[in-house]
C-alpha cells in the first residue's frame, strides 16, 4: 500500500512548552537570580515531594549526575561498576570518567531491562564490583528491591538510572527515584525526557552525607566560609544547575501528571491498533508495564533486515523513529574494554524501534504512525 508522506516531520519525541513555562522562565529573567537563585531550591523541594526522598541535587545534566553520583560514593580507579548493555552511553562512561572500569550485563530481549538475574551473572564474574547501575528503560522501572539485596550482598553501592521513568511506580507501588532501594538516583530533563530543563538534571538521595558532598562537588569542590571567605576542599566540578533551567523544570514538574496522562493515553492508542492484523503477526510490543512512565513505545520486528527497512520507510515518510539503543559495548571507544557478548541485549537490539511518543504528539499525527506502519507491514 502506497501512502504520501506526512507534510511535516513527526519525531519520535520532543518538548511542550506552553504559555506557563514561557511565564516561569521570564519572570525570573526579571528578577535579581538567573544563576544561582531561589529556583534551584525550590526545583530541588518539588523533586523531593514528588519522589519522597529527603535529597536532591540539581545540576547541569543527567551525565552530570550520574558522575557526581560516582564520585560521591567514592568510585575510583581500580573500581568496577556493572552497567546494563542497551542504555546510552552517558551510563558507562560515568565510570570510566571517575577512572573506573566497566562490565555490561546482558538484559531481557523482551523489555530491555537488566534484572537481578542479569546482575547476578555479571557478579559471579566480576565479584569485587563497587556499583551496580540498574537502568529505567522505555519508562519501566526493573526490579531494584532484588537488585538492591543482591548488592547489599555483594558489598556494592546502588545508582539507579531513573532518565526514562519519572513518576513511574514499579514492585508494589514503591516509586522510580525513591531511593528506597538504592544509594542515589539520577534523572535527565533533556527536551525529548518527561520534563525539559533544556539541559539539566538531577540526583536523589536519602543520605545526607552524600548529599552534602556532591552538593561541594557540583561546584569546583568549593564549600563556603564565613564572610566573603570560601574553600576548595577537594576537585569539583562546574556542574551547576542555573535558575532559568530550575524555573521552566519547576513549571514542567506541574505539568507531569498532565503529560503522564497523554503519554499513557497514547500508549493506549497504539495497543489497540496492534492487536490487530497485520500487526499483531507481525510485530510485537515492547513492554505492556502498567506502572511506566511512557518515555519509549517499542515494538520489535521479525529481524534486523525487517526493522532496518521499516527505518527507512518511515523516515522516508517524514516520521522520525528512532532505535534505542545498539548496545554500549558496540561502540568504538569501548572496543577493548572488558566485555561480553550479551546475547540478550543483542537481540533486543537486532529488532527494536521506538515509535512516536510525547504529550504533544496529536492524534492525527499518531494515526498517520499506525498507517504508515500499516503501509510498510502490506507492502
Amino acid at each position: 500500500m502506497e501512502i504520501d508522506p506526512y507534510p511535516s516531520v513527526i519525531p519520535y519525541g520532543r518538548q511542550w512548552i506552553d504559555e506557563s513555562d514561557i511565564a516561569a522562565v521570564v519572570e525570573t529573567l526579571r528578577s535579581d537570580f538567573v544563576a544561582q537563585g531561589p529556583q534551584v531550591a525550590a526545583l530541588e523541594t518539588a523533586l523531593c515531594e514528588l519522589t519522597g526522598t529527603r535529597y536532591a541535587v540539581a545540576v547541569s545534566s543527567g551525565t552530570a549526575a550520574l558522575h557526581l553520583s560516582c564520585l560521591g560514593l567514592g568510585i575510583g580507579p581500580a573500581d568496577r561498576g556493572i552497567v546494563p548493555a542497551i542504555t546510552f552511553a552517558a551510563t558507562a562512561n560515568c565510570l570510566k570518567y571517575s577512572g573506573a572500569n566497566v562490565t555490561f550485563c546482558d538484559v531481557d530481549s523482551s523489555s530491555g531491562l537488566a534484572t537481578s538475574v542479569h546482575f547476578m551473572d555479571a557478579l559471579e564474574k566480576n565479584p569485587v564490583a563497587k556499583v551496580l547501575l540498574p537502568v529505567s528503560y522505555s519508562g519501566s522501572v526493573s526490579d531494584l528491591s532484588e537488585i538492591s539485596n543482591l548488592a547489599n550482598e555483594a558489598g556494592a553501592f546502588v545508582i539507579e538510572d531513573a532518565a526514562h521513568s519519572i513518576g513511574a511506580t514499579y514492585g508494589s507501588g514503591s516509586r522510580s527515584a525513591s531511593c528506597e532501594h538504592s544509594d542515589a538516583a539520577i534523572l535527565s530533563f533533556h527536551p525529548v525526557k518527561h520534563i525539559c530543563a533544556g539541559e539539566g538534571g538531577a540526583v536523589l538521595t536519602n543520605d545526607e552525607t552524600l548529599a552534602r558532598r556532591l552538593r561541594t562537588l557540583r561546584t569546583h569542590g568549593i564549600e563556603p566560609r564565613e564572610q566573603w571567605r570560601y574553600d576548595q576542599v577537594e576537585l569539583g566540578y562546574h556542574y551547576r544547575m542555573t535558575d532559568l533551567q530550575a524555573s521552566l523544570a519547576l513549571s514542567q514538574l506541574k505539568r507531569l501528571p498532565d503529560f503522564l496522562t497523554r503519554r499513557r493515553a497514547l500508549v493506549s492508542r497504539y495497543r489497540r491498533a496492534f492487536e490487530e492484523e497485520p500487526f499483531c503477526s507481525r510485530i510485537r510490543v515492547a513492554t505492556t508495564d502498567e506502572q511506566s512512565a511512557h518515555h519509549l513505545f517499542v515494538v520489535h520486528f521479525r529481524d534486523e533486515v525487517e526493522r532496518e527497512a521499516a527505518y527507512t520507510f518511515f523516515h522516508r515518510h517524514n516520521v522520525r523513529v528512532q532505535i534505542h539503543y545498539m548496545p554500549v559495548y558496540r561502540h568504538s571507544y569501548y572496543e577493548g574494554f572488558e566485555s561480553r557478548l550479551c546475547k540478550g541485549a543483542d537481540r533486543f537490539y537486532a529488532t527494536c524501534l521506538s515509535l512516536p511518543l510525547y504529550p504533544l504528539l496529536k492524534d492525527e499525527e499518531q494515526n498517520f504512525v499506525i498507517r504508515c506502519l500499516r503501509a510498510f507491514l502490506d507492502r
